[in-house]
């Protein structure tokens, strides 16, 4: 495996139609980092999983809930998911981008 991922070859794969897609931009086995793009009131349910996670906002203004805690959150701006803990956002802004780092890596994420 390569250490270097370059954005023109990583594809850009469609959550939810004129929502949601999301690129992954780099992995290893122990660490992942996931481009997420929001459009349109776009939407991440709420969910939990075995992971941890960081979220950095790159664009846009982002209503994150985790677990009993809801918080906005802008452009510059890090958020923390611990493993199993439900979590979920809107975005506000009419498009946003966030940089998710999963450990370790999202192996249901490279099935798709």
């Amino acid at each position: 495996m390569s250490n270097f991922f370059y954005d023109k070859d990583e594809k850009l794969q469609t959550l939810v139609e004129g929502k949601n897609y999301r690129k992954i931009k780099a992995h290893n086995g122990n660490v992942m980092l996931v481009e997420v793009i929001f459009e349109n009131g776009g939407v991440g349910e709420p969910h939990k999983h075995i992971h941890e996670q960081a979220s950095y906002c790159l664009e846009g203004e982002f209503e994150f809930t985790i677990g009993e805690e809801t918080k906005v959150i802008k452009q510059g701006d890090t958020i923390y998911m611990p493993s199993n803990v439900m979590h979920g956002c809107k975005v506000l802004t009419p498009k946003g981008r966030l940089l998710d780092i999963f450990v370790p890596q999202r192996e249901d994420f490279l099935e798709m």
